[in-house]
């Protein structure tokens, strides 16, 4: 990986993560206008709206690294802004690839101990599930296993994170606040 990228240009770099219809895009966009900063989709929906909903094990892998390639592409172009919002990383991709399929490619896991970020925001299920032509997760237990599964992770490793909940309004304050809490040498 590029050292510049790496390093993120001095960008704090900011991943919105959980389970699907959690209102993590609409969180990126919103944070991305408020700070007129760039952010990065999540590139499994551009994917998958491509192939369709029957992927397979080895289709995770795909998205992957187009996930790591987008990321990486709109960082190099993403100018002086002090943020940078992702929404989903490889945490998300190794999550579902776990539940789903019950393993995980080496290279999501190489990738998640080599991409740094500053912080994390999680999702919770609390916002009614949205049916869409890609999701395939309504069972509110389910998306609690996942939300489970998610701060686990969360909570084992280094960086920062923060539970976002509540209204669209409440997710935006709260990401905010965290966003603002982050000291400017992390």
């Amino acid at each position: 990986m590029d050292e510049k990228i790496q390093n993120g240009k001095g960008m704090k770099r900011i991943v919105a993560i959980g389970p699907e219809s959690t209102g993590k895009s609409t969180l990126c966009a919103s944070l991305s206008k408020h700070f007129s900063a760039p952010w990065c989709p999540e590139y499994a929906r551009e994917y998958l709206q491509k192939k369709g909903k029957n992927y397979t094990y080895h289709d995770l892998l795909e998205i992957a690294k187009g996930q790591v390639k987008l990321e990486d592409e709109l960082m190099q172009v993403a100018g002086t802004s002090p943020y940078y919002f992702i929404d989903t990383d490889l945490y998300v991709i190794k999550v579902w690839s776990e539940y789903v399929f019950g393993k995980c490619h080496s290279f999501i896991l190489e990738q998640i101990a080599l991409r740094k970020y500053d912080l994390y925001l999680l999702c919770n299920i609390d916002l009614p599930w949205e049916e869409d032509d890609l999701r395939e997760c309504p069972d509110e237990n389910q998306r609690m296993i996942l939300f489970h599964i998610y701060k686990d992770l969360l909570a084992q490793q280094k960086t920062p994170w923060k539970i976002i909940e509540g209204d669209e309004e409440n997710r935006f304050q709260c990401a905010l606040k965290a966003i603002m809490s982050l000291s400017p040498s992390s």
